[in-house]
């Protein structure tokens, strides 16, 4: 018999239009004020408008953080905490994309349990306790609502993480209006990665369970048949909608049955060069897949009946076709599919297969051992 234990977010809330009632949740926490912790490029679209005339016009007090950065350093990590403090905050809400959301798990942490960030990298070292918490994602990519995870970049090429469940929030709001036209560029990538966190869930080497393989299953469902109508019409509040639960759905399957080469390798290129998570997983996916193969050919032929509906042929033909979809799918969405479109050249190879290898969490979950010369070879692939 197996012990098995599946850890989520305590409530989901999924509408059109709900994070304008967020005074509403704020308040069924009991609490009087908030830190807003999100990013440059959220509040110059303008998403936030009505989010904050909404909070002061119920008579909350409301403090804005919105410095953070694409895969965030620990000084702005320590910011929110301070805004947090400054601000007597007595909840924080992560607006936007999965760095905005990750800090602010560990500001709702660091602000109310005194714990210094370097205390809490690794696995269950946070003690808490910890403000009351709300996300709100504004991109179908992360599923960091659902995570017990923040990723926080340490120096240069390096990440380091923080697995708790007092990083899980109180509440997740799954609101399509706020993904109403964005970018297609972002919309593909953010999606890419999505898929990525439901495919290695389903192939992760440990800690593979039958809740996460269904989570992973119908995420993947729904992201594979809605990613093109979202790129297409970025005002399809339906595909968009769809595209916000298969990345929450993938979010829960990998929090518990976590992700492996792929991300091991795409950090490396988010941390050196800033290249966004779900394009650095995207670049490496087909090759990463391909490397795999030859020990996980079963599983990926069943997801391949997922993506490719009615797909004939034997597993080997079917896992080959989830690996050949996989690899025009960037370039049908129009993102770059060579690292030398990012900048990246020949030099780099080595210290990024170097920066892969010291992922071993991750690469510990790979259904085939990588080697650094397996990594450095899957970079010069797609160089």
């Amino acid at each position: 018999m197996r012990t098995l234990a599946f850890n989520t977010t305590k409530s989901i809330f999924i509408e059109c239009g709900a994070s304008r009632r967020l005074a509403t949740h704020v308040r069924g926490l009991g609490c009087q004020s908030v830190l807003l912790v999100t990013d440059p490029g959220v509040l110059a679209a303008r998403l936030l408008d009505p989010v904050l005339t909404e909070l002061e016009s119920a008579g909350l007090q409301v403090a804005l953080f919105a410095e953070v950065q694409a895969d965030p350093p620990e000084s702005v990590i320590m910011a929110a905490v301070a805004a947090a403090k400054d601000s007597a905050a007595q909840c924080v809400v992560g607006f936007g994309g999965g760095s905005s959301l990750d800090a602010a798990k560990l500001t709702a942490l660091l602000a109310r349990s005194g714990e210094s960030l370097g205390e809490v990298y690794g696995i269950n070292l946070a003690k808490g306790p910890r403000l009351p918490l709300i996300l709100i994602p504004t991109t179908a990519g992360t599923g960091s609502e659902v995570t017990a995870v923040s990723v926080v970049t340490t120096g240069e090429g390096q990440k380091n993480v923080v697995i708790s469940p007092l990083l899980l929030p109180d509440l997740a709001i799954l609101d399509a209006e706020l993904t109403r036209g964005l970018p297609t560029p972002v919309t593909a990538a953010t999606g890419i990665d999505a898929m990525v966190h439901a495919i290695e869930s389903y192939t992760s080497r440990h800690l593979k369970n039958p809740i996460s393989d269904c989570l992973a299953r119908a995420a993947l469902n729904l992201l594979s048949a809605n990613l093109h109508k979202a790129c297409r019409d970025g005002a399809d509040l339906e595909a968009r909608e769809a595209m916000l639960l298969g990345a929450c759905l993938a979010g829960m399957a990998f929090a518990n049955s976590p992700v492996a080469a792929v991300h091991a390798l795409a950090y490396p290129l988010g941390a050196r060069f800033h290249i966004p998570h779900g394009l650095s997983n995207s670049l490496v996916l087909e090759p990463v897949v391909r490397f795999n193969l030859e020990a996980a050919a079963p599983l990926y032929a069943e997801l391949a009946e997922i993506v490719l509906p009615g797909l004939g042929g034997d597993v080997p033909a079917k896992a080959n076709a989830l690996a050949e979809y996989l690899g025009r799918l960037a370039a049908d969405l129009g993102l770059p599919t060579r690292l030398g479109q990012m900048g990246i050249g020949e030099d780099d190879l080595d210290a990024l297969a170097l920066d892969a290898m010291k992922q071993t969490r991750l690469l510990g979950n790979n259904p085939r051992e990588m080697s650094l010369e397996d990594a450095r070879a899957i970079y010069a692939q797609v160089l």
